[in-house]
């Protein structure tokens, strides 16, 4: 056989094996899970409907975690993550300090909580130093330590699994522990290539763990932080990196007006030679059909007097359903910075992957008093540390799915879905209208006819996660399950968030 045959012969197998497995994409298979409307991919027309991004709120106690211990230093960022433990009914943070002189290659700190709010910080310390006797400090010389709890690992010494930089091997590893303070290298070569910043979960859907390791890559002209993508079904193997998330010319477009909100606090002046948008890190959130990013922006006005790149940080949402391929329809803050000198109106980086808390999506998020680039990062000599300049810790919040609404004013609006096969028996709404709104909805063929029995249904009104959608009083769909069906959202002053159908 020549050599071209053997090469399309190879491809073809290439892409006979890529085929295998795969859901057809249409009719879009909804299953019985959340389908929110931060993409649009479900969205076959759209009349008289805006889409609306919903920031979170921040927790009236924030900041929640400050630095008050003396081996702390004078700063905290979470550069890690926090997990809530269901078996000891506590949630567990993992996060960063900054007290040099006592660990120049950073350290690993330790904090527990009943509510998540209030925070105690138990001198369990493992890590042993003259200075300090007792402390919360249960590793030395690692940094962004996303942290997970495994009950599914047989080996109690595996309980507890982190993924991180190594500060003295400087690549990124892995380590394990039986209880989430004692803790043992377990990669023996890096992940992969690439410089500090990676932030990992265990995604339970997929079943594999997931990190995002930052690794250079020129995008329009400038060597920039942007993220890939590694995934492991181990903890042991992991695969290639794969480029998945990169800034690009709207990003850079916008990169004055998020500089000048920063204005006050920038320690040099703008070089629109330099001026553009990076990424820092990512946090994540695994929704039911899709997972959500919380990208660490960082816009760059120039290059910092003692090193690096100045400029202020930003947390946007982007979203995936595949984990590599990202949309990010809204390029504006998903958490409200605050103003120049409030605790939160500097830099922004977040847990490795927010927490659902019951009908609440939780993320613990850093922020500070300064920009990316400021001397306080490089000197202690007059620079405002422990004074004006510190990070601290706080809690945002949105109620369940509730990150992206569809919207109608009270001129009314419709929304029809592509078609969908689902394998619930009854639809439900996250949605709130107004008192004067409401949501009508009809269930169509492919061909946009109106299906008998279900042409409009009864309407819902009010303020609720899961509004049960009835048509001449009853909720069952079951005669529709596993077929091909449109859905058609007629609306009134209302804002629909997501549906599904439930089981």
């Amino acid at each position: 056989m020549s050599t071209q045959p053997k090469l399309m012969l190879f491809l073809a197998l290439i892409f006979a094996s890529n085929a295998v497995g795969q859901s057809p994409a249409s009719p879009f298979p909804v299953e019985d899970k959340a389908q929110l409307f931060i993409d649009q991919v479900l969205v076959r027309n759209a009349e008289h409907i805006a889409f609306t991004l919903h920031p979170a709120r921040e927790h009236p106690e924030n900041p929640l975690v400050k630095a008050d211990l003396p081996w702390e230093g004078w700063r905290l960022e979470i550069y890690g993550n926090v997990i809530y433990d269901a078996e000891e009914n506590l949630f567990k943070l993992w996060y960063l300090g900054e007290e040099t002189e006592t660990f120049p290659n950073y350290a690993v700190y330790y904090a527990v909580s009943k509510d998540g709010v209030h925070w105690e910080k138990p001198l369990v310390g493992t890590v042993q130093t003259a200075t300090y006797p007792e402390h919360n400090i249960v590793a030395a010389e690692i940094i962004l330590p996303s942290v997970i709890k495994d009950n599914q690992d047989s080996d109690p010494e595996k309980r507890y699994k982190m993924i991180g930089w190594d500060q003295k091997r400087h690549g990124y590893h892995t380590w394990v522990s039986p209880d989430g303070l004692h803790w043992n290298p377990f990669s023996q070569e890096p992940l992969c290539r690439g410089g500090d910043v990676i932030t990992g979960y265990y995604d339970e859907q997929r079943a594999l763990y997931v990190a995002f390791p930052k690794i250079g890559h020129v995008v329009r002209g400038h060597d920039r932080r942007v993220f890939w993508l590694i995934t492991s079904p181990d903890f042991l193997t992991w695969s290639e990196p794969e480029l998945v998330i990169t800034p690009d010319l709207r990003d850079d477009a916008s990169s004055l007006a998020r500089i000048e909100e920063a204005r006050p606090i920038l320690d040099v002046p703008d070089d629109p030679n330099l001026m553009r948008t990076e990424f820092y890190g990512v946090g994540a959130y695994p929704a039911e059909s899709c997972t959500l990013a919380f990208l660490w922006m960082l816009t760059i006005n120039n290059n910092a007097r003692y090193g690096n790149h100045e400029g202020p940080g930003e947390l946007q949402l982007a979203v995936s359903r595949d984990l590599r391929h990202w949309e990010r329809p809204f390029r504006t803050p998903c958490l409200t910075r605050g103003k120049p000198g409030e605790w939160d109106g500097g830099f922004f980086v977040t847990q490795s992957r927010a927490l659902q808390v019951e009908d609440e999506v939780w993320l613990y998020y850093s922020a500070s008093t300064y920009t990316h680039g400021t001397p306080c990062l490089y000197r202690a000599e007059n620079t405002g540390r422990h004074t004006t300049h510190n990070s601290s810790i706080g809690l945002a919040i949105w109620d369940r799915d509730r990150f992206v609404s569809a919207d109608a004013s009270s001129d009314g609006g419709t929304l029809t879905t592509v078609p969908v096969m689902f394998t619930g028996n009854r639809l439900e709404l996250n949605a709130r209208t107004t008192p004067e709104g409401l949501i009508t909805v009809s269930l169509l063929d492919a061909a946009e006819n109106p299906l008998p029995g279900f042409e409009t249904s009864e309407p819902i009104t009010g303020d609720n996660l899961r509004h049960t959608v009835p048509w001449n009083g009853s909720t069952d769909l079951s005669e529709l399950t596993g077929k091909p069906v449109m859905i058609r959202f007629s609306m009134r002053s209302a804002e629909l968030f997501a549906f599904a159908f439930r089981k």
